[in-house]
């Protein structure tokens, strides 16, 4: 129903612009990914342990300068906003999702209760997935299972394969309708 009210610069213009940049977010994060984990199978180095001799703002935590640092940004508040659309998204936690005038105060205190929890994974979350190196000062780092490779690595290989996965099958389903509806075999 919202779609059919949208103006016509919103449907032509507007959710195609943010059908890509979601594609283009998710296919930089999956690259990342991608290259934090040869990085995994060439260097040491790259296990996401605690950053100690480095100070904040003496050294880059990107290589590519102020737009690594930015695109690291957007990449985690992508992440942060993917994860919280996929956990009310899923069928276990739909009954959690407030209700506009009629939110119990029980209800309430589970978003909260899940929105911290959520919130709190983040910085771990980013740094397990080599998307940043920045501590963010709760020395997150210092988690002894972030020095194991194989769990770094299987769910470094996890993360991009199952989002890949998903990538290709929202793609080509999206193609494969539209191919359908435009040589009339839908009816």
């Amino acid at each position: 129903e919202l779609r059919h009210r949208a103006s016509p610069w919103q449907r032509n213009l507007g959710y195609p612009l943010a059908m890509l940049g979601l594609l283009a977010l998710t296919g930089i994060s999956v690259l990342i990914v991608c290259f934090h984990v040869l990085e995994l199978l060439l260097d040491d180095a790259a296990m996401p342990r605690g950053i100690q001799d480095a100070s904040l703002g003496q050294v880059s935590f990107s290589i590519f300068g102020s737009f690594g640092a930015a695109l690291q940004v957007v990449l985690i508040f992508y992440l942060m906003l993917s994860s919280v659309v996929g956990f009310y998204s899923s069928p276990l936690f739909t009954g959690l999702l407030p209700e506009r005038q009629d939110t119990p105060l029980t209800k309430i205190i589970g978003n909260c209760v899940s929105l911290l929890v959520l919130s709190s994974a983040l910085p771990v979350f980013s740094r397990t997935l080599g998307i940043t190196r920045f501590d963010l000062l709760g020395d997150f780092g210092r988690f002894n299972w972030l020095g194991n490779f194989y769990i770094v690595f299987l769910y470094n290989m996890g993360f991009a394969g199952l989002t890949t996965l998903c990538l290709v099958k929202r793609v080509s389903w999206a193609v494969q309708a539209e191919l359908i509806r435009a040589f009339g075999e839908d009816r």
